[in-house]
């Protein structure tokens, strides 16, 4: 039986806890985008953990439930990886471009 987006997220969130990814958020997007279901946001403490969270996102998510993204960008300047699995987009930051771009901000604010 497929992941339903709020499990798919929470299980991104349990391999992000795992790896000691920080300040972890999984932001319900239902009913306000046709981009997804659930934003998972998390910070990595350099750019050679959040490259390393990423890796073991895909690994951890194709080993335990089949699940490929559709789609991964960032992954050259490990600044700002998006991982996409269609109903769950994966965002993992370095804390200055959190802070910059502030999604959790822009996104609960939107009005469904």
């Amino acid at each position: 039986m497929p992941l339903t987006a709020e499990e798919k997220a929470m299980q991104v969130k349990s391999i992000l806890e795992d790896k000691k990814a920080k300040n972890i958020e999984i932001i319900d997007l239902e009913g306000k985008t046709i981009l997804a279901d659930c934003f998972v946001i998390a910070t990595g403490t350099s750019v050679t953990h959040i490259k390393s969270l990423a890796g073991e996102i895909e690994t951890e998510m194709h080993k335990r439930w089949n699940q490929n993204p559709d789609h991964v960008e960032g992954l050259s300047t490990g600044r700002w990886i998006l991982i996409d699995y269609g109903d769950v987009v994966v965002h993992l930051f370095h804390a200055e471009d959190r802070d910059f771009y502030s999604l959790e901000k822009l996104w609960r604010s939107a009005r469904s």
